[in-house]
């Protein structure tokens, strides 16, 4: 009787382990637009954890406590990289030995840009595509849909690995986001292409990986750090040379104010608008990185050609 009891306890007790190991991984994503593709990726599986909302910056953002006890139960993190989210290194770092992180940055095979400045680019700056120091990179990698197609690639493998239950079920999803991916590439370039050469200015440097894939024209950047206004000197700067290189357009963001849009512009006949690297008008979710990519075009096309 003893005997079956505790052959009885000994299968209770292990209930919860067996169950443990049929659930799927605890995922947390830094911010919306690489959030959209890892829920894409576990659609019908589980739903991961969005940390920064897509109406926050991650630069600069202070966690709530229980932000810090989601990161501490999760299996796996992923995240751009110092340059993006620079409140989570230190984070990171004090997480549990067995929280697998995902550093999109250090992903191989990824397409990386240096970091550019500020002003206005004379002629551009050179392209240098090779051997850089993560620290130097432009990160906002998300807005290269085939850097999106290699992020997708990578969740698969690190899901399927972690979760082997639901392999298939991520593996399937893949090539569905994959796929959607390509035709979404294909729109763009066609509705692109007409503008690619006309000149524009933005505000926040935050559009190299979207400029670069569909070889459009931009001459310069209002700022180099979203969260410090430009002096009186580089406005005056950045006005004489927008005119002399017949600038169509003006890009703001959401977060600037209406006023140093209108410093810019002021006495000039340049069209304005606002782009937006993050999706802070979209509903998180597996559609805000199509969503996303399909207004900056949008914008930038309506914009460019004076409709």
């Amino acid at each position: 009787m003893l005997r079956r009891l505790l052959w009885s306890a000994l299968l209770l007790s292990a209930l919860p382990m067996a169950g443990h190991a049929a659930t799927p991984p605890q995922v947390v994503v830094s911010i919306a637009p690489i959030h959209s593709l890892a829920a894409g990726v576990m659609e019908g599986v589980a739903e991961p954890t969005l940390l920064v909302s897509s109406d926050r910056s991650p630069h600069q953002y202070m966690l709530k406590p229980s932000q810090m006890f989601s990161l501490q139960r999760a299996d796996l993190v992923v995240w751009v990289g110092p340059g993006v989210e620079s409140f989570l290194p230190r984070v990171l770092d004090s997480l549990w030995a067995d929280v697998q992180v995902l550093e999109l940055l250090r992903l191989p095979g990824m397409t990386l840009w240096p970091a550019r400045s500020g002003g206005v680019w004379a002629g551009h700056e050179p392209d240098h595509e090779g051997a850089h120091d993560h620290r130097d990179m432009d990160g906002h990698l998300w807005l290269d849909p085939g850097n999106a197609a290699r992020i997708v690639a990578a969740l698969v493998n690190t899901l399927s690995a972690l979760d082997p239950a639901h392999a298939e079920r991520y593996r399937a999803n893949g090539e569905r986001l994959q796929q959607d991916l390509e035709t979404l590439d294909r729109a763009l370039q066609a509705r692109l292409a007409p503008v690619r050469h006309i000149p524009y200015l933005v505000f926040h440097d935050a559009y190299q990986y979207f400029e670069k894939h569909y070889d459009l024209n931009p001459v310069g950047a209002v700022m180099i750090d979203p969260e410090r206004k430009p002096g009186a000197r580089r406005l005056s700067e950045i006005r004489e040379r927008i005119t002399a290189l017949e600038v169509a357009c003006v890009f703001s963001e959401p977060q600037f104010p209406d006023k140093l849009m209108q410093v810019v512009t002021q006495g000039t006949n340049i069209r304005s608008a606002a782009l937006d690297p993050m999706g802070m008008d979209l509903k998180p979710g597996t559609t805000l990185y199509f969503q996303l990519l399909r207004q900056l075009g949008q914008r930038l096309s309506t914009c460019l050609r004076g409709e």
